[in-house]
């Protein structure tokens, strides 16, 4: 069934609306869980009422108001102590929307950035952490984000209500940390950000070459923090790179969903506005004045590509250069094999392939089918054509990804 306009007008305002809704709520019940119940009563009165009275000036007002007038009722029904229902009445004055308008701007800031450190503490494990972002800050529901990770709703669904017991259980403060735990927190929140992009950007599994939904919330998410937390710089060098890469995202696949590598975009699609957003989030990186970190040094590789007019014409030195610096800034085999492509691009496939087989020993790399993939394409280079078929024969067989499995195996039949 078709929904109604107001209706899709009502969801894209939630998805809008609610992370700042539940961080509001979440502050002042001290529940994520809680909070998001009553965010979902007020979103349920607003599809009741809304299409009838119209949708209002500003929703996000309307919606808070609801949803505390409904957190009210609770501890009224629920008997609550009178010094506990006293405190939350002096702490949850309600607000107009005049109110919400003036001065509302800066405690809503700091409550997401709670909430992000709260759904991304290290005492979920990483699974849930991301299930819960997705849920609370990315406005997903359970089947989208079960569809983006290629489990079963059931799954996530129990992760989600685990992660909110867990936190609940815990005592986890409803808080941004400071000083140091402020930094051990941060990497988490970032790393769980990165890997949503990433997984949007690239689908490990499934019938989908790229999810942009998920980038697309992954980048909103590091456009807030950037907001909120602007004194750090990695914080910049990650919404640099999802900037960067987003561009690229309409030209990454074909007419039949096909994959399209780097190489072959038509760079005249390249998105022109996120390319010029992700550079200055780069320069705000620099300009904190301290080396730059891993999410910087991959925006810093990605302005080279987004800045080079042709695939000819890419500075592959200074992209080799800069996996150097990645590699001493986050070791990493994965880091060591995009270096070595940039080596082969700068200086020929022989240097490329020289580190590609030492990789081949890696025990961490042996089911990474990108490993074979770049292999095959040094060695095709080389005119080794026979060794090359075969390792996209393997490659293919080790990508749980159905287009890129098609592609690897179609680079295979071509030689």
């Amino acid at each position: 069934m078709v929904r109604s306009a107001a209706a899709q007008r009502i969801d894209a305002i939630w998805r809008i609306e609610s992370p700042k809704l539940i961080a509001g709520l979440a502050r002042m019940v001290r529940d994520v869980g809680l909070a998001e119940d009553l965010a979902q009563d007020a979103l349920v009165i607003a599809l009741e009422r809304w299409p009838e009275i119209g949708i209002p000036d500003n929703p996000g007002a309307w919606l808070m108001t609801t949803a505390k007038r409904r957190a009210i009722d609770l501890l009224r029904r629920n008997k609550l102590r009178d010094k506990k229902y006293e405190e939350f009445g002096r702490g949850s004055v309600m607000y107009t929307e005049q109110d919400l308008d003036i001065g509302m701007d800066g405690e809503i800031r700091d409550d997401l950035l709670r909430l992000i450190f709260t759904t991304c503490h290290p005492v979920l494990s990483q699974d849930a952490r991301v299930a819960l972002t997705l849920r609370l800050l990315g406005g997903l529901t359970t089947d989208e984000i079960a569809h983006a990770f290629l489990v079963a709703e059931s799954t996530i669904a129990q992760r989600i209500v685990r992660a909110k017991k867990t936190l609940n259980e815990k005592r986890v403060a409803f808080e941004a940390p400071v000083g140091e735990e402020f930094k051990e927190r941060l990497s988490t929140v970032l790393e769980v950000i990165y890997l949503m992009f990433n997984e949007g950007y690239t689908a490990t599994s499934g019938g989908n070459w790229i999810r942009p939904l998920l980038c697309q919330d992954a980048l909103r998410l590091g456009r807030m923090l950037a907001e909120i937390a602007p004194a750090e710089p990695e914080v910049h060098g990650l919404v640099a790179l999802m900037e960067i890469q987003s561009s690229r995202l309409k030209t990454r696949i074909g007419p039949h969903g096909e994959p399209i590598l780097l190489m072959d975009q038509n760079r005249a699609q390249w998105d022109q506005l996120l390319i010029r957003r992700g550079l200055i989030a780069l320069e705000r990186a620099r300009a904190v004045g301290r080396p730059l970190g891993p999410y910087a040094l991959q925006a810093a590789i990605s302005a080279c590509h987004a800045q080079a007019r042709s695939a000819s014409e890419t500075d592959w030195a200074r992209i080799a250069a800069l996996y150097e610096a990645l590699s001493r800034a986050m070791p990493s085999p994965v880091v060591e094999l995009n270096r070595a492509v940039a080596i082969a691009m700068a200086f020929g496939p022989a240097f490329g392939l020289q580190i590609v087989d030492h990789l081949m020993s890696e025990p961490s790399m042996k089911g990474y089918h990108l490993l074979p993939s770049v292999r095959g394409d040094l060695l095709a280079k080389l005119n080794r054509i026979d060794e090359a078929r075969q390792e996209f024969e393997r490659a293919a067989s080790l990508t749980h990804n159905e287009r890129e499995r098609d592609l690897l195996l179609k680079r295979a039949a071509e030689l």
